[in-house]
């Protein structure tokens, strides 16, 4: 697709029309029976509950059999479908600023005991403490934020974390190639903010800020509540010999009293919160050991990673739930109030991406098919991308099919569930670049009375070694790698 041209008035329909024909093109084989899944995952009636059950909607003209033979047998163009996905008008900030959010969000296959590259999953059960471990497919995923409050986001890229990979090391390489499609869009140019990263806990922010620091981008993510950091070493007196000190002071989130005078305080009023009061400290760094990630490090002095931590505390949360304060860090220094601001609101945005993975996986069935190989789950999860993104094209052209007890669009703002709801209205318009199905009759299948002799192998679920360990690994590739800045 061409560059994008962000002055251009936009037209919705055209850009829903030419992303219906790109995806088309980007299915190299069985391209029409995966096609008119999409378009089956489209305009079903309500949440899908199963995969065969698409192959009752009208827009299917194939058999189920020709359903399960697309995804197991077909083929797509995913650097194609990404390039696609990137070059799409995207949301900003009000100072024209992309923000994205990285998350992993997991396919559960518990039973699934002959599916391969199966992890185990950390999910939540109902109450307190009821964490649990289960089998399944994590999957990360790169989405663009809206500024505002929104169910919407804009996904731009997803990738299944296998047993051997390193979460960290394979989310940098995913966020660079990311921005690399977004620079050869035109979607950032030089002099243009750079792109704001949002991530959670569950990811080293510090080292994702090493690995992405020749990239023009920021990186701010939530720190557990019991860290350490330690401030800069302080000047060495004049006269005085020995070794300079490596750390200065602690900084434990726990302990109010090696907490010193914030360098910024914020409030702000909030609608549902109360008063939020966000607090600032500068150049922060956490310690670094030889061990774990750090381990493949080049020999020397590991880095000193700055940053600026940020505390948010508000008066009350919903549910009469305590509130507890978030801590946030920023991997930039030198902070002023109206960063802070700034980026406690965009961490709040991050929870944008927790109603996309609850739209795909309640309504339009992420995880409802029993796929066996994690190649046809991969082509899935791009069909069910793309349904989104036409979703995310649709919505200001869609109407308000509403139901009698349901309450109007806050501001005319559709949610991805009201668009899915009038698309088929939509779809008559579109191209139907898929051709009509062949006349054929069904295989004769097994004969009656023989059974299958070939039975399906068992794999392991869990971490594995590495495939390639014989070469150096992905994580000391990374470290090593001291590329000048490119898009400065």
């Amino acid at each position: 697709m061409s560059l994008l041209n962000r002055d251009v008035p936009r037209d919705g329909f055209a850009e829903l029309s030419c992303f219906r024909t790109e995806v088309y093109a980007c299915m190299a084989e069985r391209r029409d029976a995966l096609f008119e899944l999409g378009d089956a995952l489209l305009c079903a009636d309500g949440p899908v509950k199963t995969l065969v059950e698409l192959s009752l909607a009208p827009e299917y003209r194939r058999g189920h059999g020709a359903l399960y033979g697309g995804l197991n047998c077909g083929r797509l163009d995913v650097a194609r479908l990404r390039r696609a996905l990137a070059g799409l008008p995207l949301p900003r900030t009000a100072e024209g600023r992309l923000v994205l959010a990285v998350d992993v969000s997991n396919w559960l296959r518990p039973d699934a005991d002959t599916s391969p590259d199966r992890l185990f999953c950390h999910t939540y059960g109902r109450g307190r403490g009821s964490a649990q471990m289960i089998p399944g497919w994590p999957c990360s995923f790169v989405a663009a934020l809206e500024p505002g409050r929104t169910s919407w986001t804009a996904m731009l890229d997803v990738l299944r974390l296998c047993p051997w990979d390193d979460e960290i090391a394979v989310t940098a390489v995913q966020v660079r190639e990311v921005f690399q499609r977004l620079y050869a869009a035109g979607q950032w140019q030089v002099g243009d903010p750079p792109v704001l990263v949002v991530v959670d806990a569950g990811y080293d922010v510090t080292r994702l800020a090493l690995l992405l620091a020749d990239l023009p981008v920021e990186l701010l993510g939530r720190m557990r509540s019991d860290r350490v950091l330690y401030f800069p070493p302080p000047p060495q007196p004049v006269g005085k010999r020995g070794r300079k000190p490596k750390r200065g002071a602690e900084f434990k989130f726990e302990d109010p009293a090696t907490q010193p005078v914030p360098s910024i305080t914020t409030t702000t009023d909030t609608t549902h919160y109360g008063k939020a009061v966000a607090t600032a400290w500068d150049r922060l760094h956490p310690l670094l050991v030889r061990r774990s990630a750090w381990a493949d490090y080049p020999e020397g002095q590991l880095p000193v990673i700055e940053g600026t931590v940020i505390r948010l505390q508000v008066d009350h949360l919903r549910g009469n739930r305590s509130p507890r304060p978030v801590w946030l860090w920023w991997s930039l220094t030198g902070a002023t109030a109206g960063d802070v601001d700034r980026l406690w609101q965009a961490f709040l945005r991050r929870f944008d991406l927790e109603h996309t993975f609850r739209m795909m996986k309640q309504t339009l069935g992420w995880t409802a098919p029993k796929l066996r190989e994690p190649a046809a789950a991969d082509r899935w999860t791009w069909l069910v991308i793309a349904a989104h993104t036409q979703l995310r094209l649709a919505r200001p052209l869609a109407e308000d099919l509403r139901k009698p007890w349901e309450r109007p669009a806050r501001n005319g703002c559709l949610t991805p569930a009201r668009v899915r709801r009038g698309f088929r209205r939509l779809h008559g318009k579109t191209p139907q670049p898929a051709d009509a199905p062949k006349p054929s009759t069904a295989g004769p299948g097994r004969p009656t009375g023989m059974k299958n002799k070939h039975r399906a192998r068992q794999h392991p679920v869990g971490k594995q070694a590495n495939r390639t360990s014989q070469q150096p690994s992905q994580t000391a590739k990374l470290h090593k790698r001291q590329a000048k800045p490119q898009y400065r």
